[in-house]
């Protein structure tokens, strides 16, 4: 697949020349840094419960309900089967709600949609400190099938502007080798094709949780790159460019909102589980006998024979 390498200013490695770009002239305050993570974290949370139901969008109202009660069954189902020691669990789940054993038992049910959630965190979070920040001309999220958001600059003393198409992933090994070269083509295609672009682009991968600087994917053990206009840019990277902050201070500023929201008793939300789902899990407690008036775990004898007894309850 030929692509034209594009004419944005490129130091000698071949990475994009940031002296030659609009430089940082604004730094976000530190009270607007945590109410971007604030909002970041439950819009990726809503993300991730919306997730859930991919795939079922032809299904109605109707149908898209009992297909969650039929979730929220197996949610209970693989609490019951899959509860680690019986007594340990029994003592951990007394005088807690039903709302949050159920959501502890979603999140360990889909490790891969928390990671998925993690990734749209920091997207979100990406995105609005580069709008925040005034370092570019505009960012969006409009019209990107594969990008996560797009970034115009202006390039010094050219008149010229450089448009960023940036997919965001946790870790470089999120992909694997086999799969690199369909995701840069992908995103390249995605700037080539943008009827609303004025100048050259650059395709940049933002490694969002590790450590490093820029590479460029190469095909196999050659020197020749899979695109000539598309970098990974690592933790120690992106986050500077981006948000003027570096990958500590945003690390330690996600868990200082973290922590903050936990203190005002408010957990913050990893995923959010889908409140039928929720409901029913409820439900198939209450059946059991588990539940006070309140709803919270009131039982803990009673939860073992639930995990023990083989025949069911």
């Amino acid at each position: 697949m030929a692509i034209t390498p594009q004419e944005y200013p490129r130091d000698e490695k071949g990475f994009l020349d940031v002296a030659r770009v609009a430089p940082h002239k604004h730094k976000i305050s530190i009270n607007d840094l945590y109410a971007v993570i604030a909002k970041a974290i439950t819009d990726a949370a809503g993300k991730s419960s919306r997730a859930i139901l991919e795939g079922h969008d032809h299904l109605s109202d109707e149908d898209k309900i009992e297909f969650s009660r039929r979730k929220g069954k197996d949610l209970f189902t693989y609490f019951r089967k899959y509860y680690g020691d019986p007594a340990a669990t029994a003592y951990a789940c007394v005088g807690k709600h039903y709302a949050a054993i159920a959501n502890e038992q979603f999140r360990n049910q889909t490790l891969q949609m928390e990671r998925m959630n993690s990734g749209w965190r920091y997207q979100f979070i990406a995105k609005d400190c580069a709008l925040r920040s005034r370092r570019f001309i505009s960012v969006s999220d409009i019209g990107a099938a594969e990008a996560d958001f797009n970034a115009t600059m202006q390039i010094v003393d050219t008149g010229k502007t450089l448009n960023i198409y940036v997919s965001i992933k946790n870790r470089a090994n999120t992909m694997g080798g086999q799969d690199w070269p369909k995701a840069i083509y992908a995103l390249e295609d995605v700037a080539r094709g943008d009827k609303n672009r004025s100048g050259p682009y650059l395709c940049v991968f933002g490694i969002v949780i590790e450590k490093g600087q820029r590479l460029i994917k190469a095909k196999g053990k050659s020197k020749s790159p899979h695109s000539f206009n598309t970098e990974v840019w690592l933790s120690d990277f992106f986050w500077p460019f981006f948000s003027n902050f570096s990958y500590s201070q945003i690390a330690k500023a996600v868990l200082h909102v973290l922590m903050q929201e936990a203190a005002d008793g408010k957990p913050a939300p990893l995923i959010l589980i889908p409140d039928v789902m929720m409901d029913v899990f409820g439900e198939e407690c209450s059946k059991c006998g588990l539940l006070d008036s309140a709803g919270n775990f009131s039982d803990p004898e009673k939860l073992i024979d639930v995990f023990c007894d083989t025949k069911g309850v």
